[in-house]
């Protein structure tokens, strides 16, 4: 089941590729943009990896933070790191548990446990404010980045 805009994102505690512990429930008071991506090391995920690297700044001023998840081991997420330049957290999802809870699982109805390229982004309650699918990996983060400014420029004015 795919969560829906507007309801609670499905919580997670997750350890990053470099070890780090990432838990949702202790991002609250943050914007989260949580990115689900295919496979590491593909040439389409390492300009989206790269173009959201490249965005932090931009994604920092506004206050939140960048997750990137895929269904691929902790080492072969880890060298993805390296091969990219990234700081931001890179969650392995290889037993699939996140992908299923954000309903991103494709292929012969999830059989082949492919991960959609989708993106979330979560607001300072932990509520989905916006789901993006089926990005083009060259302007995703540039997507995101105008749709977090239009919606913390609402949560400010409002």
């Amino acid at each position: 089941m795919k969560p829906a805009v507007h309801q609670a994102a499905p919580e997670f505690t997750r350890r990053s590729d470099d070890g780090r512990t990432v838990r949702l429930s202790a991002l609250r008071g943050q914007w989260v943009v949580l990115y689900f991506f295919p496979r590491a090391g593909s040439a389409d995920c390492s300009i989206e990896a790269r173009r959201f690297e490249t965005a932090l700044p931009e994604f920092e001023r506004l206050n939140a933070v960048v997750i990137g998840v895929s269904a691929d081991t902790e080492a072969h997420q880890a060298r993805f790191r390296d091969t990219c330049g990234l700081t931001h957290p890179l969650i392995p999802d290889g037993d699939r548990v996140l992908c299923r809870a954000y309903g991103v699982v494709r292929g012969l109805g999830g059989l082949l446990g492919l991960t959609a390229r989708v993106t979330f982004l979560i607001d300072p309650q932990g509520r989905l404010a916006h789901q993006h699918r089926n990005a083009n990996p060259a302007g995703h983060a540039s997507a995101m980045l105008q749709e977090l400014e239009r919606r913390a420029g609402m949560v400010q004015a409002g």
